[in-house]
């Protein structure tokens, strides 16, 4: 359980250095079919207000903004905007793109037809207060929707070897947890009604297991950042122990990577 004397703008400052090293963007684009997924599941439609809630280069943005919504991404790592402003250009869609903490969302009480978030929200160290900022600027009737990683999956086994390395804050809930329908259960309560809960799969697609291991340690910041931070033969093992990461979940008999990342997509009406 946490406790009071958890400091979250400390870890909330250590989690924007990491999410700045390596280029997490090159990670996240390839996981734009999850938003696609969430924008078609809540039901965005043209003209609504739309909020993508750390927003990294604006998945979830860009795709509400290719059905005309009113798109704007939030994110607390300027760098990540940036890739979503060149994003949204290079597409010409119109989206805002907005610095600010999850945890304290730069926008009034009820601003928002639609408050999405695709393996964003999940990982704001206070889980409690980013779920009620959620909350506090989608408008009574309003849609929230969010696509978590589960505990059990690929990306819940990747966090479980990263933390036999760099063990997590003291005090912090796992942000695995989002994706288990207990826990949004406990988060939510009574001001949501989870209206759909659907555990869906994304395809993680590499060269090898190799080729995983050195993609998510050159580029998704957290891995970048440890990486570094280790002697030869330590980064040697956390290397090794990378690619074996996606080994059980692999359906590819060719010697590429073929495995399914489970996540927990849910549509909610905000009460």
């Amino acid at each position: 359980m946490q406790t009071e004397t958890v400091d979250f703008e400390s870890i909330k400052q250590r989690q924007r250095t990491a999410w700045g090293t390596g280029d997490y963007p090159r990670v996240g684009n390839t996981l734009q079919i999850i938003a696609e997924r969430l924008v078609e599941a809540a039901g965005v439609r043209a003209g609504q207000r739309v909020l993508d809630v750390a927003s990294g280069q604006g998945n979830a943005a860009l795709a509400a903004a290719r059905r005309f919504a009113e798109s704007t991404g939030v994110d607390y790592v300027p760098d990540m905007l940036d890739q979503g402003r060149a994003r949204a250009a290079a597409e010409y869609l119109d989206v805002t793109f907005t610095e600010g903490d999850a945890e304290r969302l730069p926008a009034p009480d009820d601003s928002f037809d639609v408050t999405l978030s695709t393996i964003g929200v999940m990982f704001a160290p206070d889980q409690e207060r980013a779920a009620g900022e959620l909350v506090r600027v989608t408008r009574p009737g309003g849609t929230i929707g969010l696509a978590n990683w589960t505990p059990q999956g690929l990306v819940g086994q990747l966090f479980g070897t990263i933390g036999r390395y760099a063990p997590p804050p003291a005090g912090v809930r796992s942000p695995m947890l989002w994706g288990t329908e207990e826990r949004l259960a406990e988060l939510f309560g009574d001001t949501v009604e989870w209206v759909s809960l659907t555990r869906r799969t994304f395809d993680f697609c590499y060269l090898s297991p190799e080729h995983f291991s050195e993609w998510f340690r050159l580029y998704y910041g957290p891995i970048t950042r440890l990486a570094g931070s280790l002697d030869d033969a330590t980064a040697a093992r956390l290397a090794a122990d990378l690619a074996d990461v996606p080994r059980p979940f692999n359906r590819a008999e060719d010697g590429t990577v073929l495995a399914g990342g489970e996540y927990l997509e849910a549509i909610g009406v905000r009460r």
